[in-house]
């Protein structure tokens, strides 16, 4: 069973921005808000260059790196064609109003 840590609530989150959460250890991760509402989590790191993607502009269910564009999708971090790569998901529980991340992925996944 699942356990979710309450990172915020979903217009704390800036309308096609994004949001950064500290972890004990490993990387920051970027929780997103696109125009209708739905929320993402990726490990705010773009697979290129390690461009912060919480920086990046959203559109439809993208991101793009400000470092040099890449367009990584919101609902599986992966990069669109013909740039490869994935940045890592993080599972999203959006209830009542508040957004809530998996702790055990917190925890294990992305730490290096």
């Amino acid at each position: 069973m699942s356990e979710w840590k309450i990172i915020c609530k979903v217009e704390d989150i800036p309308m096609l921005g994004a949001r950064r959460v500290r972890r004990a250890r490993g990387h920051e991760v970027a929780v997103f808000r696109c125009e209708e509402n739905k929320v993402f989590a990726l490990l705010d790191r773009c697979p290129h260059k390690g461009g912060p993607l919480s920086q990046g502009i959203v559109y439809g269910e993208t991101v793009a790196c400000p470092l040099h564009n890449w367009q990584i999708g919101l609902s599986d971090g992966c990069a669109k064609a013909p740039d490869e790569g994935c940045a890592q998901r993080f599972e999203v529980l959006v209830a009542n109003g508040e957004v809530s991340l998996n702790i055990n992925e917190l925890n294990s996944l992305a730490l290096e």
